[in-house]
Order: structure tokens, then C-alpha cells, then sequence
């Protein structure tokens, strides 16, 4: 036995229980996996072949563990290994790969300031547990896309993913530490070996996740269940009395599929299943499941009383945005039903009101109070929603085919509280703009064109780095050149320099240096970029009229034109770790480069990431003097 006895016990079924024993040497466990004695009765889902009912299990929630002082470190060991979950009571047990047997894993709590060493301790085993499909849509109606059903279709599984090895490597995403231990893909390990980590937490109070991040395979080993919300706490935060305990709950919501046994119904094991394209050659689309899932839990109910709960959201998704409302019994949107206090990298300076829905992509987080006082005895539904579609209904030619995620239960009676939601929040939080700017900050171009790549497949994406030039210096159009009109009617004109993620890195950086990014999205598709170890504001969202691309020049013709400011959401205006661009948009983020290392910046849709990412290196500014020349420093 460990430090830690039990890390709680998992019912799988009537008569079976697998008590799941250890999280790991110096490890502090708070709580223990909460799980229902029995299944509720359900609700039939929308479309019948989806099958499982909906609101039959309750909502679990994830340990909390914290490091323990091993002198002279704090320290930690999370064990990686395979477990089995059910994630429905009306489903077999899921064979999963996890941290310390849960998915999501435990929630890790530090303070700020606890330097912890953490030993990732890999005890995989192969094969992963998911079953990767590519299946065609031709000839079927656009309102049922087969990546809104479970089962295969009868394609053969590709042999490729079922072949992988357990290689992982873990990723704190959000920690601001060095790139030694920042979980670099292509330094993963296998079983048996262990990947040791230090995170000085040296950040506000915030809301981070850790997940694997082994070079090629994230879409898989994400899916598969390795990952887990790392709370970072502080005294600012203190201060505010927020609902805590049994009253701040860590969502973890994510989409799934699942294949079919012999009578059709859904058996529990994973699958990954995308729709091929129609180009030629085909390539394969991006996941989205029929199937919501919170803390592990396919459409769960959680019971709350009627007062404040503080709800720690992450969209742990491979590629669905999440658009949140809160409907009522009438399903009707609840008014004012959701206060955003934090987003991915701090609290905000003041609370800010959810008017229409909460949008997150992929990877990113909100921290929101909710009031139930006014509302007890009620039943709502947390759903999933899309533009021009009304809320609560289904949009299954958007990948919506349910959009129910979690039944909320209201209690009639409650202890109460006496929390009242401050007028101000983070003291410390300052709303940038780009006059706030040191004068010698650096400038990045990153543009993702339509069907971008270098490779001979023209359908693939990619991301192309960019340098300011003088027109002049090209020749216009070419492949590689684009021209950006801004809204001041200035054209910059931008040259392609580096697309791969081989490709030599030119974005060095001097540690402690300012800089704005600046991502231009000419797909329709959205993309949530995120840049590793650096905290960001995000400056601006603009969209822009692309017209002036051309396909067979792969440049533009005309310059690329502003047309109007794009909104900002209450959450996307606090300190951030990955922006979401929506198609034909510029999106320009400022932030500062305080840690030393080589890092990564990609897109977080996890089908993407291995065509759209990319190295940055950050230097101490004394060593970057003795750089060779000819880098495109960006300063």
C-alpha cells in the first residue's frame, strides 16, 4: 500500500465492484470517487439509435490529492494504468487508460509558490483501448451523418492505432514552468519508465488540466481517458469566500462514441469514428460523438441545493466547441443563470454575466458561479447549443444529434449560505491593450490558409509562419504571399517562411519579452490555438473578407480585408492559454515569455495538432545576443 490506502471504490454493476486502491507515494488524497448506489430512471434520448437513456447516473466527482512535503520537495507520484469505468449503467465497463484509475483522473490542488516534483509513472498497457474507424458519408442524408451513431458501419478498425504502443507523455497544460519539464511530445515513455516533472506554480490561482501529449497519438490517447483538472490556489482567491468543498465541482465534459454488440446496443468500447472527406483523395475528418459526457459519465444528473455552487468547467473534447445554456422545466434559457469569475489562467477582474450561451473550444476552461436559490425544486438541463438553432433542440447536421449534457436537480430545501458575488474579484487583473505594451514588443504572424500543406496531399491543413516584408522584395501574387488589409487600411504583406512541424524554428524569443501573436484562420472551420508555458490576453477578434485568396496561386491577388470587430466573451477577455478563432478571422493575443525552453503552439482540435503545430524557443536575452543571424526573430 501506498501513502494513500484507497483512491475509492467504482461500482461497474449489480454484483461486480473493482476497488481501485493507490494513488501513489506522496500523494494527499481528499474525498474519494463519489458514485450513486443505484441507477436512476431515465430519459429516451432524442434519436432512439442512440439507445441509452439519459439522467440514469449521477454526476461523479474526481479526488482531490495534493503533494506531500518530502524533504526538501513537495512530491507526488501519479500512476498511469489501465482500469475499467462504466460509463453507463446501462453499458458494459469500458476499458480505459487513465491516471490512478479514474477518467477524468484525480484533481490535483497546489498552492501558488509549491515548487512539487511529480513522477508520471507509466504502468500502460497495450493495446489502447480505442477502436479508430474512417467511414464514408456518401449517399446518406446530411441530417444523419454517421458519426452521429454508435457502431463501425461495417468498416474494419484501422490496424495502425490498434498496433500503438502505451508512449505517453504527460502535459501540464496552462503551467508556466520550463520546457525541460513541460511534457515534450516526442520525449514520451513507455511502460515501465517514468517521466519526471517540476511545476514551480509560480501563477495565480487558476484553473489548469493535465493530459497526455505523445507526438502523433494525442487524438487517441486523450480519447482513451488520460486526463485530469490540476486546481493552482492563492490568497487573492482566499479572500473571496467562493463556494467550496461539496459546493466548487470540477466539470469535465467531453463527447464519445461507442461500438455495438450483437443486438445493437452500445457496449462500452470506445470509438473513434470520422468521416472521410469527399476529396481525392479522401482524408479523415475530425471526432465529434453523439454521446456528452461529464466527469465520465454519459449524460449524468447532479443534485445541488438552492444556493451558490462554483462550477470549474473544462471542454476536454478532441474537437467539439461547447455552446452552454441552462434551460429550465419549460425548456426555456434560464436568465442570468451563469457568472463567469475566471477563464483558462486566473480569475477575472469582475464577475461577468452569461447573457447568451458560453462558448468553449477544446481544451479551454471557464470558472462560473450559479445562483440556484431562485430556483428550487426545479429540474435544468446544462445543454449544448448552436447558432440559429433554438436552444435544447437537436441540430444533427452539426453534430448535435442530443443536446441535453447533464440534468441538474434543485432541491426544495437547503442548509443556505451566505455568499454574496463580489463586485470585484482579482485586484491584481489589469484588462490589457496594446498601448499597455512595452515599445519594443515582438510581432508573430501565423496563418492557416484554406487546405494549407507542403505535403502532395492538398486537402491536408496546415499552418504557415509569416514575416512582415517589404512588398517590393516579392513577387505578388505568389505561392506563399499574402497581403493583409487591417482596419486602419494599412497592407501588410506577409511571406510564407516555415510551415512543417520540421521546419527550422525562427520564433526565438528573449525571456521576460512581450509579444503579440497574431492568428489569421482563412478556413471555414474554427481553430482554438494555444501556446504552450505563456499566459495571454486576447486583444482583438476581427473578421476579415478572404475573397482576395487564391487557390491556384496559394497566395492572394487582392489584399485580405477587414470587414468589422468580432465579440468577446466575458471568459475570453481574462488571461487565457488558448484563443479560439472562428473561420475568416484574425484573432491577436499579447502575453509575456517568462520561462526558458523549447516549446510548442498548435491547434488544440486533437485531429489537427499533428499538421498544425509548431516549436518556439525562449532564451535568456544574454544568450540570445550570441545567436547566429539570419533567424526571424520577430523583434
Amino acid at each position: 500500500m501506498t501513502d494513500v490506502e484507497e483512491m475509492g471504490v467504482y461500482r461497474q454493476g449489480p454484483t461486480r465492484r473493482q476497488a481501485l486502491t493507490g494513488a501513489a507515494a506522496g500523494v494527499a488524497l481528499i474525498g474519494a470517487w463519489k458514485q450513486p448506489a443505484r441507477a436512476a430512471a431515465g430519459v429516451p434520448p432524442r434519436d432512439p439509435a442512440l439507445v441509452l437513456n439519459k439522467f440514469v447516473d449521477k454526476l461523479p466527482i474526481p479526488p482531490v490529492v495534493k503533494p506531500q512535503w518530502r524533504g526538501p520537495h513537495w512530491e507526488m507520484t501519479i500512476r498511469l494504468r489501465v482500469a475499467e469505468r462504466r460509463l453507463h449503467a446501462e453499458m458494459p465497463p469500458t476499458r480505459l487508460w487513465t491516471y490512478e484509475g479514474g477518467f477524468p483522473g484525480p484533481t490535483i490542488e497546489v498552492q501558488r509558490g509549491q515548487r512539487v516534483r511529480v513522477t508520471w509513472a507509466n504502468q500502460l498497457a497495450a493495446p489502447i483501448p480505442v477502436a479508430a474507424a474512417q467511414v464514408s458519408d456518401e449517399g446518406l442524408p446530411p441530417d444523419k451523418p454517421p458519426a452521429n451513431y454508435p457502431g463501425k458501419d461495417g468498416v474494419d478498425p484501422l490496424p495502425e492505432v490498434a498496433a500503438l504502443p502505451a508512449w505517453a507523455a504527460v502535459h501540464l497544460h496552462g503551467a508556466r514552468t520550463g520546457g525541460g519539464n513541460d511534457g515534450w511530445a516526442e520525449n514520451a515513455v513507455l511502460p515501465g519508465d517514468a517521466q519526471l516533472s517540476e511545476y514551480p506554480n509560480d501563477q495565480p490561482a487558476s484553473t489548469l488540466w493535465y493530459h497526455d501529449h505523445a507526438m502523433h497519438l494525442t487524438r487517441f490517447t486523450v480519447f482513451a481517458g488520460l486526463v485530469g483538472m490540476y486546481l493552482v490556489r492563492d490568497k487573492e482567491e482566499a479572500t473571496l469566500g467562493l463556494p467550496k468543498g461539496p459546493y466548487e465541482i470540477p466539470l469535465v465534459l467531453c463527447d464519445r462514441n461507442f461500438d455495438l454488440d450483437a443486438n445493437g446496443k452500445p457496449d462500452g468500447r470506445l470509438l473513434h469514428k470520422v468521416i472521410l472527406e469527399r476529396t481525392e483523395p479522401p482524408s479523415p475528418g475530425f471526432f465529434l460523438g453523439p454521446y456528452n459526457l461529464v466527469n465520465g459519465k454519459v449524460w449524468p444528473y447532479l443534485e445541488v441545493e438552492p444556493r451558490w455552487y462554483r462550477f470549474r468547467l473544462l471542454n476536454a473534447s478532441n474537437a467539439r466547441t461547447y455552446r452552454l445554456m441552462v434551460l429550465g422545466p419549460d425548456r426555456k434559457p434560464v436568465s442570468g443563470a451563469l457568472q463567469v469569475i475566471g477563464s483558462d489562467s486566473g480569475l477575472l477582474g469582475a464577475p461577468a454575466p452569461v447573457t447568451g450561451a458560453l462558448t468553449l473550444s477544446p481544451a479551454e476552461r471557464a470558472d462560473v458561479l450559479v445562483d440556484f436559490s431562485a430556483l428550487a425544486g426545479q429540474t435544468l438541463t446544462l445543454v449544448d447549443t448552436y447558432p440559429g438553432i433554438t436552444p435544447g433542440e437537436p441540430n444533427p447536421r452539426n453534430g448535435i444529434p442530443e443536446p441535453d449534457i447533464m440534468q441538474i436537480r434543485v432541491a426544495a430545501l437547503g442548509t443556505g449560505d451566505r455568499f454574496t458575488l463580489p463586485a470585484r474579484l482579482a485586484p491584481s487583473f489589469n484588462r490589457l491593450t496594446h498601448g499597455d505594451l512595452p515599445a519594443d514588443h515582438g510581432h508573430r504572424w501565423i496563418v492557416v490558409p484554406p487546405a494549407a500543406t507542403f505535403t502532395d496531399q492538398p486537402n491536408e491543413l496546415g499552418m504557415w509562419e509569416m514575416i512582415e516584408v517589404d512588398p517590393s522584395t516579392v513577387t505578388i501574387p505568389s505561392a506563399g504571399i499574402i497581403q493583409v488589409q487591417g482596419p486602419d487600411g494599412k497592407v501588410t504583406t506577409l511571406k510564407r517562411v516555415a510551415g512543417e512541424y520540421v521546419d527550422k524554428s525562427d520564433f526565438i524569443i528573449p525571456r521576460g519579452g512581450w509579444e503579440t501573436w497574431k492568428f489569421l484562420i482563412l478556413t471555414r472551420q474554427p481553430h482554438p490555438m494555444h501556446l504552450h508555458v505563456v499566459r495571454f490576453q486576447t486583444l482583438s477578434r476581427d473578421v476579415y473578407d478572404r475573397s482576395g485568396w487564391s487557390e491556384e496561386v496559394r497566395g492572394t491577388t487582392t489584399p485580405i480585408k477587414f470587414l468589422r470587430q468580432g465579440p468577446l466573451e466575458g471568459h475570453e477577455q481574462g488571461w487565457k492559454d488558448v484563443v479560439r478563432v472562428q473561420g475568416i478571422e484574425l484573432a491577436t493575443v499579447a502575453g509575456q515569455f517568462d520561462q526558458i525552453g523549447r516549446y510548442v503552439y498548435h491547434c488544440h482540435i486533437l485531429e489537427h495538432e499533428m499538421h498544425m503545430m509548431r516549436p518556439f524557443v525562449v532564451m535568456p536575452p544574454e544568450v540570445l545576443k550570441l545567436h547566429p543571424p539570419g533567424g526571424h526573430g520577430g523583434h
